[in-house]
């Protein structure tokens, strides 16, 4: 087996759908019986709500975050985050197929 057969599996991880004036987060933490949790929440975008996500990913041990966002909004919460979790700007076209996220049929 040659590194690109290899999967990366991130244990802990979130999405982050940014907006003008909220983001939509949906993270992913291993259960208690090896299932997949995933607990989603809303956040303003001050800089006092996005310290309050940043806060809620580290205690959740959340250890990568992909961003989708459009024009300039994913800015301010790209740089409360990226001290303490890996942060990935993607484009929507790369998040359609990310597990977990929800397509147009559910």
């Amino acid at each position: 087996m040659n590194d690109d057969e290899l999967e990366v599996i991130v244990e802990r991880s979130a999405g982050i759908d940014v907006h003008k004036d909220m983001v939509a987060v949906t993270v992913r933490v291993p259960g208690p019986d090896g299932s997949i949790l995933k607990q989603q929440a809303e956040f303003a975008t001050f800089t006092d709500d996005l310290c309050a996500l940043r806060d809620w990913l580290v205690a959740l041990g959340v250890a990568r975050v992909g961003m989708e966002g459009t024009g300039v909004y994913w800015k301010p919460v790209f740089y409360v985050l990226e001290e303490e979790l890996e942060c990935w700007l993607l484009n929507a076209r790369h998040m359609h197929n990310v597990p977990g996220r929800k397509d147009r049929h559910g």
